[in-house]
């Protein structure tokens, strides 16, 4: 029986503080970007199973479940199969589209975004109900593909598509009850990070100063811990210099950049309250915390500083 197209979506998302000190069990806060987003759809398809990646024009043909590891497309195909597995059903007759908005390998969780919106479109096609966790679940383990050893907090906060205080082992997940919203400037170096190779790195260079790295760890950790009281006391403005001090931090396991640190010194020289880079580092964005009055500003700092792409977010409870 042809099933009923179904579609879904998920948010990107940033790390406000506390990357690559998550990695090592020390807490993180990630907040969801809704300004940006990953949609699925899934459609009947005779004569297989097929995957249309329509940002890129590229169809992949996973029927007989073809790529392998390292394979363009093997994200997306195993996302596909491991989720029908787990619902007990096999793929047939299917294609899923996948479409988005957020920027690639730009700390944004794209691959995240697009596996969440993927599982809940095939579910959704399927007519069953996954709960948040299973969601979460089954987008931890294509995080796993992408990223080597994912901390699990890209697909925890776009699953939730909630502020969430998190750490990673013994995992602890907290949504954050937020008492003012606040806003983010986002810009994007236009450099393509590759997450799983500047995590082995970090952890190559932490075997060297294994003393140093844990002392950071130690201090990142009190900056989120700090900061997570921030949030929800409504105490934006105390939050500005924790996001300057973690990006020094940052540099001191040389996760940043030229370009980084031009747009990072940009927006603080253009009244952010605090500027840091986002997610792994080596490329992808940094973000700044603006008010009303300051985001314009800050935004178009950026763009003069070279921000091949910049977004203005409202983070809310």
């Amino acid at each position: 029986m042809k099933m009923r197209d179904f579609m879904a979506s998920a948010p990107g998302k940033v790390i406000l503080l506390g990357e690559h000190a998550v990695v090592y069990n020390r807490p993180a806060i990630a907040v969801p970007v809704n300004a940006v987003e990953a949609t699925s759809e899934v459609s009947y398809r005779e004569g297989g199973v097929f995957v249309k990646a329509l940002d890129f024009a590229k169809e992949y043909d996973i029927t007989k479940r073809p790529l392998k590891e390292g394979d363009d497309g093997f994200a997306l195909q195993e996302t596909v199969y491991h989720t029908y597995e787990y619902l007990q059903k096999r793929p047939e007759d299917v294609e899923i589209r996948v479409t988005s908005t957020i920027p690639v390998a730009a700390g944004m969780g794209s691959g995240a975004a697009i596996a969440v919106s993927m599982i809940r479109a095939i579910a959704g096609y399927l007519k069953k109900e996954l709960l948040p966790e299973e969601v979460n679940y089954l987008a931890y383990k294509t995080e796993i593909i992408h990223h080597g050893t994912p901390s699990g907090i890209d697909n925890t906060v776009i699953t939730y598509n909630k502020p969430v205080y998190f750490i990673s082992e013994p995992r602890k997940m907290e949504r954050l009850d937020i008492a003012k919203p606040f806003m983010l400037v986002i810009g994007d170096t236009g450099i393509r990070s590759n997450t799983k190779e500047v995590v082995a790195m970090v952890r190559e260079n932490r075997k060297k100063n294994y003393s140093k790295y844990k002392q950071i760890w130690n201090e990142i950790a009190d900056i989120v811990n700090e900061a997570r009281d921030a949030i929800i006391n409504g105490d934006i403005e105390h939050i500005g210099p924790l996001m300057n001090r973690n990006h020094e931090l940052l540099k001191q396991i040389h996760v940043s950049c030229d370009e980084l640190d031009k747009l990072v010194d940009a927006a603080l020289d253009a009244g952010a309250i605090g500027a840091k880079l986002s997610g792994a580092g080596r490329g992808g964005d940094m973000i700044a915390l603006v008010n009303e009055g300051t985001k314009e500003d800050v935004a178009n700092a950026l763009r003069r500083a070279g921000a091949k792409n910049v977004i203005i977010t409202e983070v809310k409870p």
